[in-house]
């Protein structure tokens, strides 16, 4: 289980974004995270992804505390846990190309692609002409389903999605939301935050709504 207790994180001293937050992310569930621009998701995500540390509270990892983020996360947390951002042109390296792209992790990590990489980006959708291509030759589209695939490239025991539909058609949506439900079903724990109500309504199994 990821889980959080008496969160209470910002980014100006004495003015906390959350303050005596707790969540729970269960192994094979998808927890969605409803509410308005402002209210605290994006930062909640952050912090659970291991990249932002609260000021007080306790973030716990499968059991053990996790005591250092950022650069500063074990590597073995660090790579429990992907995430899918919102803007996906500000979360890659525009020199990439997107094969680059989503085999960053395992270059990073010095692990072995065995097989995952074809696995993910044929679930994804990037044919080999795509994966060949850099960033400003995609849509933003294409380029979601690479971060996608990137993020689920270590296999993850964790994933946050922090409005990774947002910028994305109907059918990517389709296409994003069926794979993430599929990691799910395997066992992997899911955050999803997100403004559509609607979404979350049909993809998560709760969803908590701050106001």
């Amino acid at each position: 289980m990821l889980s959080a207790k008496d969160l209470v994180v910002g980014y100006r001293r004495g003015r906390p974004v959350l303050d005596g937050v707790d969540v729970e992310l269960h192994p094979g569930a998808t927890l969605g995270l409803a509410g308005p621009s402002a209210c605290g998701k994006s930062t909640l995500a952050a912090v659970l992804a291991l990249l932002l540390e609260p000021w007080s509270g306790s973030v716990t990892l499968d059991g053990q505390p996790v005591r250092g983020f950022r650069h500063r996360a074990p590597a073995t947390q660090r790579t429990a846990i992907g995430v899918v951002f919102q803007q996906p042109r500000l979360a890659v390296e525009p020199r990439w190309t997107l094969d680059a792209v989503v085999r960053a992790p395992l270059v990073a990590s010095r692990r072995r692609d065995d097989g995952i990489v074809a696995e993910l980006t044929e679930a994804v959708g990037l044919t080999r002409e795509l994966l060949a291509r850099r960033p400003h030759e995609v849509s933003d589209g294409q380029l979601q389903r690479a971060c996608l695939a990137r993020a689920l490239v270590l296999r993850p025991r964790y994933l946050i999605c922090d409005e990774m539909t947002s910028m994305v058609d109907a059918s990517t949506t389709a296409l994003l939301v069926r794979l993430v439900r599929s990691v799910a079903a395997e066992g992997t724990g899911v955050l999803a935050v997100s403004h559509d109500d609607a979404l979350l309504e049909a993809w998560a199994d709760d969803v908590v709504r701050w106001r």
